[in-house]
Order: structure tokens, then C-alpha cells, then sequence
């Protein structure tokens, strides 16, 4: 990797999840998704993600919630997902927040 795709790509990411057993899986998943989404821009400045368990004593077809920020220039992208799993409500997440960046990028391009 070049120093300008590293500089690109270095951004800080925020993890904080509720599922201690999981966090390394999850923060991995989140970490590669996001820097391959950066990989050649220069608009992602940085993201927070958390991971929660809402619903765990109540009864809802869902217990985990994720929520993904990407700061982003002009204007920060966010997705929230629910599931019955932490790993299922985090991709969602992510593919929202991917869809949302490229969209994002799309339209500037077109201006």
C-alpha cells in the first residue's frame, strides 16, 4: 500500500458493543468493509459503531440493534439495523452505509 492510499484509508473507528464475546469478530468485519469503502477517497474522515442489545428482557422479534456512522464529507452517513443476531443486524448495517457512500459519491460526481 502506497503512503497516499494509507493516508486515506488511516482513519479512526469507534467500536463499543455490548456482545463481549463477539467484539473481535465484529469490529474486524466493520474495520475491513469501512477502509475498503475508503480505499481511494478522501471524503471518510473517520466512523462509530455500536452495538447494542436493546430488547434482551423484553420480548420483540429482534434483541440486537447496530448502528454504523461513517463521518463523511459534506455530511456524515448513518444506517441502524435490528436482528436476532449481532453479526446479521451489523452487516446490514454496513451494506446500508456502503450503499449510502456510494450513492453519495455518484450524485457529486453528476455535479
Amino acid at each position: 500500500m502506497s503512503e497516499n492510499e494509507q493516508e486515506f484509508t488511516d482513519f479512526p473507528i469507534e467500536f463499543h458493543s455490548e456482545i463481549d464475546s463477539q467484539d473481535f469478530d465484529l469490529y474486524a468485519e466493520a474495520e475491513e468493509r469501512l477502509r475498503k469503502l475508503a480505499k481511494g477517497h478522501t471524503d471518510i474522515t473517520g466512523a462509530s459503531i455500536v452495538v447494542e442489545l436493546p430488547a434482551e428482557k423484553r420480548s420483540t422479534p429482534f434483541v440486537y440493534r447496530a448502528r454504523v456512522v461513517v463521518y463523511s464529507r459534506p455530511e456524515y452517513i448513518s444506517a441502524e439495523e435490528q436482528a436476532d443476531n449481532a453479526y446479521t443486524a451489523l452487516k446490514v448495517a454496513l451494506s446500508a452505509v456502503e450503499r449510502q457512500v456510494r450513492q453519495k459519491r455518484e450524485k457529486l460526481r453528476g455535479h
